[in-house]
């Protein structure tokens, strides 16, 4: 109805027919925000520009009134800054754009990195083509609109100039042999069916539950600690492992580098581990566990068997993983972090220092995962997921802590 460039693209009487004849019978609709006023303001209901995020999650709900089952208000024509703010300054760079899917019950946000380019024509009607085409295979309405979000996104960001004006967006960017677009091969991995179950079960573990509500016995998580310390110095051996795995300079600096902070890490752990009356020789007094020793030593047989990537996804379970738990723990209403014994470590793993080592490993699989082949990435996909259940095997083991 509202072109990117603003432009109206049917007339009042058309905008009556779809909002009485069509809306009540669609499955999804997805205008953006000036298509959005429109349809409002033709249904008699107030509306106007959103400021926020905030506005544009009501604009959806008021839309859904009309009669889809879903509303998918897109947020191209308001990108926002990292407060989820529309930038009215020129010290407010907008940095994202947020669409926002509601289903009559719930909100699903999909952010996006704010691209600017010219190329942009047919965003619109390239999107609600992606979606119908994920939900004809079968994708539940999420998933599809996750998908058909990064489909554009990547034809925007991949686009090439030609002639002038609006150029259109290049559709054909994941008509490679790997099933995900350039750039998203975690996300892709992380809603896969066969690793959703393992890895749910991993990162809302009852061990971590206990965590962020702060109820899990003490003895259970200084039981962790130990096996935690024991875990490290196999995961700096691991990393060590790497750098003999490559033959340029810079990838053997880097595996170099994280034994280094593994070992800055450890007397950090040793430090954090004393305000829980565990000294460095109560630690090295406890045998390792049965799980740390099936754990670390899957690592370094990973190692020792494959490839240098390989053993990079064996040990990306644990790095990933961590950082997701506790942005969820520290963001969920339900954790209690006044009087919360583990408060600590949950922030330990929202700083800044180790979001950039998320960021950083992640980047690494995203640029070498592009080379692999389909078959290739199977076998990698298999590493990862055994390694997501031996982590789940230490959480078990965390809760029996107090019985070793």
């Amino acid at each position: 109805m509202v072109s990117t460039s603003g432009s109206e693209l049917l007339p009042a009487e058309a905008v009556n027919i779809v909002q009485t004849k069509l809306l009540p019978f669609t499955t999804i609709v997805t205008p953006n925000i000036p298509e959005a006023i429109l349809l409002l303001q033709g249904s008699g209901a107030a509306a106007k520009d959103p400021e926020n995020l905030e506005d544009a999650i009501q604009i959806a709900k008021q839309i859904h009134t009309l009669g889809p089952k879903y509303v998918l208000l897109k947020g191209g024509h308001m990108p926002l800054t990292a407060s989820f703010q529309r930038g009215t300054t020129p010290d407010q760079q907008p940095s994202k754009v947020v669409d926002v899917l509601y289903d009559g019950q719930e909100v699903t946000l999909f952010e996006n990195e704010f691209l600017t380019s010219k190329n942009t024509h047919g965003t619109g009607c390239s999107l609600a083509s992606a979606i119908a085409a994920n939900l004809a295979q079968g994708m539940d309405v999420v998933r599809a609109v996750r998908a058909a979000c990064r489909f554009v996104e990547a034809g925007i960001r991949t686009s090439v100039d030609m002639g002038k004006g609006n150029g259109p967006i290049n559709h054909f960017h994941s008509v490679y042999s790997l099933p995900f677009a350039p750039g998203r091969f975690v996300e892709y991995i992380l809603d896969r069916p066969d690793v959703q179950p393992v890895w749910k079960a991993f990162t809302e573990h009852e061990f971590v539950a206990g965590l962020g509500k702060g109820t899990l016995p003490v003895e259970k998580f200084k039981g962790y600690l130990i096996q935690d310390y024991h875990y490290l110095i196999h995961f700096a051996r691991s990393n060590a492992l790497a750098a003999s795995k490559r033959t340029d300079i810079d990838g053997i600096s880097m595996s170099a580098q994280i034994v280094l902070h593994v070992q800055r890490e450890m007397n950090l752990h040793l430090d954090y581990c004393a305000t829980f009356g565990l000294t460095k020789q109560d630690i090295e007094n406890c045998k390792e566990s049965l799980a740390c020793v099936a754990y670390s030593r899957y690592i370094l047989d990973i190692g020792q068997s494959e490839d240098w990537l390989a053993l990079q996804v064996a040990l990306s379970p644990c790095l990933i993983g961590y950082g997701a738990i506790a942005k969820r723990l520290h963001c969920d209403e339900n954790t209690a972090p006044t009087g919360n014994r583990y408060w600590k470590w949950i922030e330990n793993y929202v700083a800044e220092d180790y979001v950039k080592a998320v960021e950083a490993g992640s980047e690494l699989l995203e640029r070498h995962m592009r080379d692999v082949s389909p078959t290739r990435m199977e076998e990698l996909i298999k590493i990862f997921i055994r390694a997501t259940e031996l982590e789940i095997g230490f959480w078990d083991m965390g809760l029996k802590a107090d019985q070793l």
